[in-house]
Protein backbone atom coordinates (compact mmCIF):
# COMPACT_ATOMS: atom_id res chain seq x y z
CA UNK A 1 0.00 0.00 0.00
CA UNK A 2 1.25 3.59 -0.88
CA UNK A 3 2.05 6.30 1.34
CA UNK A 4 -0.88 8.40 0.24
CA UNK A 5 -2.99 4.97 0.63
CA UNK A 6 -1.98 4.92 4.38
CA UNK A 7 -2.40 8.63 4.83
CA UNK A 8 -5.92 8.68 3.25
CA UNK A 9 -7.23 5.42 5.54
CA UNK A 10 -5.38 7.31 8.54
CA UNK A 11 -7.49 10.55 7.98
CA UNK A 12 -10.26 8.10 7.31
CA UNK A 13 -9.73 6.77 11.31
CA UNK A 14 -9.24 9.70 13.01
CA UNK A 15 -12.87 11.35 11.15
CA UNK A 16 -14.66 8.41 12.48
CA UNK A 17 -13.13 8.64 16.35
CA UNK A 18 -13.50 12.60 16.32
CA UNK A 19 -17.21 12.09 15.04
CA UNK A 20 -17.54 9.38 17.57
CA UNK A 21 -16.26 11.91 20.36
CA UNK A 22 -18.26 14.48 19.26
CA UNK A 23 -21.54 12.68 19.73
CA UNK A 24 -22.94 12.45 23.20
CA UNK A 25 -23.11 8.71 23.67
CA UNK A 26 -19.85 8.19 24.47
CA UNK A 27 -20.18 10.89 27.30
CA UNK A 28 -22.62 9.40 28.74
CA UNK A 29 -21.71 5.78 28.73
CA UNK A 30 -18.42 7.36 30.58
CA UNK A 31 -20.73 9.23 33.10
CA UNK A 32 -23.07 6.25 33.23
CA UNK A 33 -20.00 4.16 34.13
CA UNK A 34 -18.28 6.47 36.41
CA UNK A 35 -21.92 7.02 38.39
CA UNK A 36 -21.82 10.79 37.68
CA UNK A 37 -24.88 12.60 37.12
CA UNK A 38 -23.50 15.91 35.38
CA UNK A 39 -25.35 18.15 32.32
CA UNK A 40 -23.84 16.21 29.18
CA UNK A 41 -22.92 19.94 28.23
CA UNK A 42 -20.28 20.48 31.24
CA UNK A 43 -19.01 17.04 30.78
CA UNK A 44 -16.42 17.74 28.49
CA UNK A 45 -15.44 21.33 30.30
CA UNK A 46 -14.74 19.56 33.54
CA UNK A 47 -13.14 17.31 31.82
CA UNK A 48 -10.80 19.52 29.52
CA UNK A 49 -10.09 22.01 32.59
CA UNK A 50 -9.27 18.93 34.42
CA UNK A 51 -6.64 18.06 31.64
CA UNK A 52 -5.62 21.21 30.75
CA UNK A 53 -6.13 23.15 34.20
CA UNK A 54 -5.89 26.17 34.94
CA UNK A 55 -6.91 27.28 32.04
CA UNK A 56 -9.21 30.54 31.23
CA UNK A 57 -12.41 30.73 29.44
CA UNK A 58 -11.03 31.95 26.26
CA UNK A 59 -8.57 29.18 25.72
CA UNK A 60 -11.15 26.54 26.93
CA UNK A 61 -13.90 27.88 24.14
CA UNK A 62 -11.26 27.30 21.97
CA UNK A 63 -10.08 23.89 23.06
CA UNK A 64 -14.18 23.07 22.72
CA UNK A 65 -14.57 24.68 20.03
CA UNK A 66 -17.78 26.71 21.32
CA UNK A 67 -18.62 30.05 21.72
CA UNK A 68 -16.47 32.62 24.50
CA UNK A 69 -20.24 33.83 26.82
CA UNK A 70 -21.62 30.14 26.46
CA UNK A 71 -18.62 28.59 27.59
CA UNK A 72 -18.14 31.63 30.45
CA UNK A 73 -21.57 30.78 31.18
CA UNK A 74 -21.05 26.63 31.22
CA UNK A 75 -18.09 27.12 33.54
CA UNK A 76 -19.71 29.14 36.29
CA UNK A 77 -22.17 26.80 36.17
CA UNK A 78 -19.40 24.15 37.38
CA UNK A 79 -18.07 26.63 39.56
CA UNK A 80 -21.90 26.84 41.07
CA UNK A 81 -21.79 23.46 41.66
CA UNK A 82 -18.47 23.40 43.51
CA UNK A 83 -17.19 21.53 40.78
CA UNK A 84 -14.07 23.80 39.59
CA UNK A 85 -12.89 27.40 41.08
CA UNK A 86 -11.46 30.51 39.41
CA UNK A 87 -8.77 32.27 40.20
CA UNK A 88 -6.79 35.31 39.13
CA UNK A 89 -4.32 33.35 36.32
CA UNK A 90 -0.95 33.26 37.36
CA UNK A 91 0.74 35.02 34.16
CA UNK A 92 -2.10 37.38 33.59
CA UNK A 93 -3.90 38.64 36.74
CA UNK A 94 -6.59 40.14 34.46
CA UNK A 95 -7.55 36.31 33.26
CA UNK A 96 -9.56 34.06 35.49
CA UNK A 97 -8.34 30.24 35.25
CA UNK A 98 -10.48 27.66 36.29
CA UNK A 99 -8.99 24.62 38.02
CA UNK A 100 -11.29 21.77 39.37
CA UNK A 101 -11.99 22.04 43.26
CA UNK A 102 -11.29 19.24 45.26
CA UNK A 103 -14.94 18.06 44.34
CA UNK A 104 -13.80 17.77 41.20
CA UNK A 105 -10.99 16.23 41.24
CA UNK A 106 -12.87 13.42 43.11
CA UNK A 107 -15.53 13.65 39.96
CA UNK A 108 -12.46 13.02 37.64
CA UNK A 109 -10.76 10.46 39.31
CA UNK A 110 -14.34 8.33 38.63
CA UNK A 111 -14.31 9.30 35.35
CA UNK A 112 -10.67 8.04 34.92
CA UNK A 113 -11.04 5.15 37.30
CA UNK A 114 -14.63 4.13 34.44
CA UNK A 115 -12.56 5.12 31.67
CA UNK A 116 -9.64 2.71 32.48
CA UNK A 117 -12.27 0.16 32.85
CA UNK A 118 -13.56 0.34 29.15
CA UNK A 119 -10.75 0.92 27.80
CA UNK A 120 -8.91 -2.27 29.19
CA UNK A 121 -12.61 -4.00 27.76
CA UNK A 122 -11.66 -2.55 24.34
CA UNK A 123 -8.29 -3.05 24.58
CA UNK A 124 -8.38 -6.76 25.98
CA UNK A 125 -7.24 -8.44 22.79
CA UNK A 126 -4.25 -6.29 22.13
CA UNK A 127 -0.90 -6.90 23.18
CA UNK A 128 0.81 -4.54 25.73
CA UNK A 129 3.41 -4.47 22.63
CA UNK A 130 0.60 -3.26 20.27
CA UNK A 131 -0.99 -0.46 22.76
CA UNK A 132 2.27 0.67 23.38
CA UNK A 133 3.18 1.13 20.07
CA UNK A 134 -0.07 2.94 19.03
CA UNK A 135 -0.14 5.47 21.90
CA UNK A 136 3.72 6.57 20.81
CA UNK A 137 2.50 6.88 17.54
CA UNK A 138 -0.34 8.40 18.22
CA UNK A 139 1.22 11.01 20.99
CA UNK A 140 3.40 11.50 17.87
CA UNK A 141 1.01 12.65 15.70
CA UNK A 142 -1.06 14.51 17.73
CA UNK A 143 2.38 16.50 18.79
CA UNK A 144 2.80 17.22 15.52
CA UNK A 145 -0.93 18.23 14.31
CA UNK A 146 -0.57 20.88 17.39
CA UNK A 147 2.37 22.61 15.87
CA UNK A 148 0.33 22.78 12.60
CA UNK A 149 -1.24 26.35 13.27
CA UNK A 150 1.64 27.26 15.02
CA UNK A 151 4.66 26.92 12.62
Amino acid sequence: MSKPQHQRDLHAALFDLVGMLNRPQPDLALMGAAGVSLERALFPLLVRIGRAGPIGVVELSELVDRDHSTVSRQVARLEDLGLVERRPGAKDRRVREAVPSPAGQALLARIDAARDTLFTEAFKAWSDEDLETLSRLLRRFADQALRWGRD
